[in-house]
């Protein structure tokens, strides 16, 4: 039988987003009990950025080493470009008043043998993601950053399967279908803002030609109100 905390997925089972987040910070489910690969081999520090005023939220992959170092997320080249991309400095990127960032791992991965980035430990989403959802009523627009974010969240939209694609080039080809998919709460697709993908960027301009001046309009918007 697994060992991993059932942790309730409805709002009224938790005092307070504060507790919940207590909760989240103090975990070490991959470490301690994981469910999927080896134990986490370092010391986990989850990183999360939330408030129930939020109005906008930051899906992401995992935090990096220079994240995990400083207790911070995006606080790391990936994250000037994301910046960037928003049309925002660190001081209203870092608001958490206004801006949650819930990565779809709260805690570096590790590194694999080519020394990249593992993919996010799946326990992390499983255990808290729902639950901490339920506490930011005000959300209007949900960034989702790179294949995972994307997998995870657009299940949950009443989309044409063409839309969902194992590649992000594919997802983000669809952006604006899926940007006007929700009523309720715009999700922007983007790829990860790492260096790595320059390459990408320099073949797809009409990314940063498209999709940036919307995204960029919706941040204002919605910092601005």
């Amino acid at each position: 039988m697994s060992n991993t905390p059932r942790v309730p997925v409805c709002r009224d089972s938790w005092s307070s987003l504060d507790t919940l987040v207590t909760a989240v910070r103090r975990c070490r489910i991959c470490r301690d009990a994981p469910q999927y690969g080896r134990p986490l081999d370092h010391e986990p520090r989850p990183i999360v950025q939330v408030s129930a005023t939020a109005r906008i939220c930051i899906a992401g992959q995992a935090p990096g080493i220079r994240a995990h170092a400083r207790g911070l997320p995006f606080a790391d080249p990936s994250g000037v470009r994301l910046r960037q991309w928003m049309g925002i400095d660190e001081e209203a990127f870092y608001d958490a008043a206004r801006i949650a960032i819930l990565p779809m791992g709260f805690c570096f991965p590790g590194l694999n043998a080519r020394g990249s980035d593992l993919p996010p430990r799946r326990e992390c989403a499983l255990a808290w993601r729902a639950a901490l959802f339920t506490w930011l009523p005000r959300l209007e627009l949900l960034l989702l950053v790179g294949r995972h974010a994307q997998q995870w969240h657009l299940r949950h939209l009443s989309l044409p399967s063409r839309l969902i694609r194992q590649s992000v080039h594919e997802t983000v080809r669809g952006w604006r279908e899926i940007y006007e998919a929700d009523e309720r709460m715009s999700h922007l697709v983007l790829p990860h803002p790492s260096w790595r993908n320059s390459g990408w960027l320099k073949r797809n301009p009409w990314f940063e030609a498209e999709v940036i001046p919307v995204l960029r309009e919706k941040v204002h918007t919605l910092l601005s109100s």
